[in-house]
């Protein structure tokens, strides 16, 4: 029999609605029982069977297995610290927190209470770093030389969100989009020996940054950089993935998003994409034909982490995104910002 999971939701804007509440309902086995929301019933509204309470300590009630963290960045180690002393297994939104010495402090303290620790990477999920995986063990493009992979969008002024603008360690688009890009290069290469970072103000005003380029060295020679910014109307493709033998290119991380911002229902074939925002692969075939071709690849499916989450919780499966990951990342995050400062590459 399934069991179902009871969470407590901490937090009812854009990231819960969006990218959390809607594989919940799809798969069925979690139900939201009590929400944080700090004003306003909007989340009543949704979910008239969950308990809306004012404060963070109303979710820690005995009926609740997961806390989930939707929160401002700023709030989130200390969220998650205090769910975590209550014996809940918790998911965080990205970034966990501001720096790896705190994410390993969570890390121990959820190994301490015997519970588990999970942070809301998704965009592994995207049908882009998915493809290009399933490329790198397929051996298709050779030994990678070089990867880019960005997000690139346009906003005229300063976030909405003013939580994102205060200039505070671990807001900023290094944390926001930074955190997902250094996930899926660390999630497909694995750590880098040294890092290069150009981090910039471009808004005027800023006070957080919004621009910034990351180029990460490795041993074999290969160069990953990572780029995001707010300043492009017309964006390069999402990745660029160049081998030896090939490449694959592709303009779109995923279509997910803006399916479920529309109020798409993940089920069935719900995201498939059609064949004009396929990638495009460039390679030699092992019978030595040049080949140049749209391809399909895999299909983006955030759903994943829940699945696995459940597994997780229910079954004792091994956590796709693990808490020590997360560490690393944030740490290259962290030295990003030292590069920057010091215009130099930094070891990692």
């Amino acid at each position: 029999m399934n069991q179902t999971i009871r969470i407590g939701l901490a937090g009812f804007g854009l990231s819960a609605k969006v990218f959390h509440l809607p594989f919940w309902r799809a798969d069925g086995r979690f139900e939201v029982v009590r929400v944080l929301q700090r004003s306003g019933n909007s989340a009543q509204e949704v979910l008239p069977e969950a308990e809306i309470v004012r404060d963070f300590s109303g979710l820690l009630a005995d009926d609740t297995d997961l806390i989930v963290i939707t929160t401002p960045n700023q709030t989130h180690f200390e969220f998650a610290k205090q769910a975590l002393l209550a014996g809940k297994h918790v998911v965080v939104e990205k970034p966990l927190c501001a720096t790896a010495a705190e994410a390993r402090e969570l890390a121990e303290l959820a190994d301490k209470q015997g519970v588990v620790l999970a942070v809301y990477q998704n965009r592994r999920w995207d049908a882009a770093p998915l493809t290009a995986k399933q490329l790198l063990s397929d051996g298709l493009l050779g030994d990678i030389v070089d990867c880019e992979i960005r997000f690139e969008r346009y906003a005229e002024g300063l976030n909405q969100k003013g939580w994102k603008e205060t200039g505070e360690a671990g807001v900023g688009l290094v944390y926001d989009l930074g955190s997902h890009l250094a996930d899926m290069a660390v999630d497909l290469f694995g750590l880098p020996q040294e890092i290069y970072a150009d981090v910039r103000y471009q808004h005027e005003g800023a006070v957080s940054d919004d621009n910034f380029q990351m180029l990460l060295y490795y041993p074999d020679g290969k160069k990953v950089s990572l780029t995001a910014g707010k300043y492009m109307r017309e964006p390069l493709p999402f990745m660029a993935l160049h081998g030896k033998r090939g490449s694959y290119v592709k303009q779109n991380a995923d279509n997910q998003e803006p399916l479920l911002v529309a109020g798409a229902v993940p089920e069935g074939d719900w995201n498939r994409e059609p064949e004009e925002e396929w990638g495009i692969l460039h390679t030699k075939t092992a019978e030595g034909n040049v080949i140049r071709q749209r391809f399909e690849g895999l299909r983006g499916d955030y759903g994943a982490f829940y699945r696995n989450l459940y597994d997780v919780l229910v079954n004792g499966a091994g956590l796709a995104v693990k808490p020590q990951q997360v560490a690393q990342v944030l740490d290259l995050l962290e030295k990003a910002y030292q590069s920057a400062e010091s215009k130099a590459r930094v070891k990692v």
